[in-house]
C-alpha cells in the first residue's frame, strides 16, 4: 500500500473505518446539505475547536448513509502532523492524485479539507477543482481565519462558494449533550461553563482549564503571532484579556490605549487597532457596531466586543468583576448570530438598546438584564423600547423565574426560551 494511502486511511471511512463524528449538529449539517449536488464550494469558518472537523465528518457519514461509496469520500485534516508533508497546493494536488489513482472513484468524489489555510496557495487548488467539469468533484473546506475568503480567493471564486460560520454549542446543543432539561438552573450552568465540544469529554475543572488555556495559546501563536509576525506577544494577550473582561461594555480603541498608558505600557493606537482586528479574524472576539435607529446609519468610534465562548472568561480570568447580566448579553449575541441575524447596538435619542437584530425582512429589538427586581429596574429596561414607535418585535430578556406579562407591546422572555422566539 502507498505510504500516503496508509496515512490517509487512518482518517477516512475506507475499509470499514469509522472516524469519530461527535455530537450531531443538525442545525449546521442540514443547512450545508441543502447545497449538496451544486458546484458551490462549501466553506466552514470559525474559531479553532468549535467543531468544524466533526461537522465535516458528520456530512461525510451522512453521504455514506445516503448510498455514496466510502471510497468516493476523501478527508484531509491539515492540523494532524502526518500531513506536514503537504505544504503547498501542488503537494495537496499530488496527494489527491494518489488517492484517485489508488481507488479510481467512479463518478463524483467528495473532497473534505480541514484547516485549508495552512496549505500555501490553496485557493488555486480549490478554484481549479471546483470548476473542473470533466471530473465531478464536490468540495467542503474549513478555516480558522475570517480573512481566508478575502482578496484573491474572493475574486477567483466570486459567487461560487457558500460560507457557514460555526459557533460553539448552543444552549439547545448543551441540553442535548448533557441530557439536562430546559430550565433556569441548566441555563445558568451553561453560562458558567463553556460550549466548546471537546470540553464535554473532559473529567474535571482542572483539565478543562488546561484545555481552554491551550486553545487560547494555540490560536494566539499559530493564527496571529506567526501569521502576522507579531513583535509584542505579551501585549497581544493583554489586549485579549482586556476585551474578555470588558465584553458587553461600550469601549473604543482610545479607551484601551488610555488603559495601557495608565499601566505604563508603551503602544500606539494603530498597534492596538491591528491586534483587535487579528483577534476578530481568528474568531476569538466579535465586534458589534452601534446603529442609529432614527438616522438609519451605522455609528463609528465606539463598539461592543463579545467573546466567542464564555469558557475564556470562566476558566482563565474568573477573578475580575463580571456580572451575570454581562454574560447573559454575550450569550444572547452568540445565539442571534447562530440564527443568522446581523446584530447591532441600537441608539435612539439618548437611549441605548442592547441589540437591533436583522434577518431578511425581520427586525427585532432586545433589552437584557439579570433580573427585573423592582419597578426602577423594570422602568430602566423597558423605557428604551417604549420610545421606539415602529411595529417591529420588542423583547426584554432576563433570568427571572416569573414570566412577566407584555407591557406596551413589549414581551418579556426568559433567557432559556430565547431561541424559540428568534427562529
Amino acid at each position: 500500500m502507498d505510504e500516503k494511502i496508509a496515512i490517509l486511511s487512518k482518517y477516512n471511512f475506507w475499509n470499514g473505518n469509522v472516524p469519530e463524528t461527535g455530537f450531531p449538529r443538525h442545525d449546521y449539517t442540514d443547512k450545508i446539505m441543502d447545497y449538496l449536488n451544486t458546484k458551490l464550494v462549501k466553506v466552514l469558518v470559525g474559531q479553532r475547536r468549535v467543531g468544524k472537523s466533526y461537522i465535516l465528518r458528520q456530512i461525510a457519514s451522512q453521504l455514506i448513509s445516503n448510498g455514496i461509496s466510502p471510497e468516493n469520500i476523501f478527508y484531509i485534516n491539515k492540523e494532524f502532523i502526518e500531513f506536514d508533508f503537504m505544504v503547498t497546493y501542488k503537494e495537496l494536488e499530488e496527494t489527491v492524485n494518489v488517492y484517485k489513482t489508488y481507488f479510481k472513484p467512479k463518478g463524483k468524489f467528495y473532497l473534505f479539507i480541514d484547516e485549508i489555510q495552512m496549505i500555501k496557495g490553496w485557493e488555486h487548488f480549490v478554484n481549479s477543482y471546483s470548476q473542473n467539469f470533466t471530473e465531478p468533484c464536490e468540495i467542503f473546506i474549513t478555516g480558522s481565519n475570517s480573512e481566508m475568503l478575502s482578496g484573491e480567493l474572493a475574486t477567483l471564486l466570486s459567487g461560487r462558494y457558500v460560507k457557514f460560520e460555526i459557533f460553539p454549542f448552543s444552549y439547545a446543543e448543551y441540553l442535548g449533550i448533557t441530557k439536562k432539561q430546559k430550565s433556569r438552573q441548566s441555563y445558568m450552568e451553561y453560562m458558567e461553563t463553556g460550549a466548546l465540544p471537546e470540553l464535554f469529554m473532559l473529567p474535571n475543572e482542572e483539565t478543562k482549564r488546561n484545555y481552554v488555556s491551550a486553545i487560547k495559546d494555540t490560536i494566539l501563536l499559530h493564527d496571529i503571532i506567526q501569521r502576522y509576525n507579531i513583535k509584542d506577544a505579551k501585549l497581544l494577550e493583554d489586549v485579549f484579556i482586556y476585551l474578555v473582561n470588558n465584553a458587553s461594555n461600550l469601549i473604543s480603541v482610545t479607551n484601551i490605549l488610555n488603559y495601557f498608558e495608565s499601566k505604563k505600557r508603551k503602544t500606539s493606537y494603530d498597534t492596538l487597532s491591528n491586534y483587535i482586528s487579528y483577534l476578530q479574524q481568528s474568531f476569538l472576539i466579535h465586534k458589534v457596531e452601534r446603529f442609529s435607529i432614527k438616522g438609519k446609519e451605522v455609528l463609528s468610534g465606539i463598539y461592543k466586543y463579545y467573546i466567542n465562548d464564555l469558557c475564556f472568561k470562566n476558566y482563565l480570568y474568573p477573578g475580575f468583576d463580571y456580572g451575570v447580566g454581562y454574560k447573559l448579553e454575550n450569550l444572547l449575541f452568540l445565539e442571534l448570530r447562530r440564527k443568522g441575524y446581523m446584530v447591532y447596538i441600537g441608539t435612539f435619542r439618548d437611549k441605548e438598546i442592547d441589540f437591533v437584530a436583522r434577518k431578511g425582512d425581520r427586525i427585532i429589538y432586545i433589552q437584557c438584564c439579570y433580573m427585573l427586581i423592582d419597578e426602577k429596574v423594570i422602568a430602566r429596561e423597558y423605557s428604551p423600547l417604549e420610545t421606539i414607535k415602529d411595529n417591529y418585535d420588542k423583547y426584554v430578556v432576563t433570568m427571572d423565574e416569573v414570566n412577566f406579562s407584555s407591557k406596551e407591546g413589549i414581551e418579556h422572555i426568559q433567557a432559556w426560551n430565547f431561541s424559540d422566539i428568534i427562529n
